[in-house]
């Protein structure tokens, strides 16, 4: 049940830190936000360009992704049928 509420919590701060990054690349330009869209390095790009703006959505994916390694931790073992 522990694994499932991180994984559940974990995605959805990924999530609200993607939107983040995506609205503050639109609001520089429309051919930024595209290419944050399209392609990652460009969002590392405004990351680093666009610090102090960036600093709570780049957290909060941090956060995420912290929380969905833990939740996959804590979770039961998978078992794999052999043939």
């Amino acid at each position: 049940m522990l694994a499932a509420v991180l994984l559940l919590v974990g995605a959805v701060l990924l999530l609200i830190g993607l939107v983040m990054i995506l609205v503050s690349a639109f609001r520089v330009s429309i051919a930024r936000g595209l290419g944050v869209l399209i392609l990652w390095p460009v969002g590392l790009v405004l990351l680093g360009k666009s610090w102090k703006e960036s600093k709570l959505s780049f957290l909060l994916q941090l956060v995420g992704a912290i929380l969905i390694v833990a939740g996959i931790l804590l979770g039961p073992p998978v078992s794999i049928p052999y043939p």
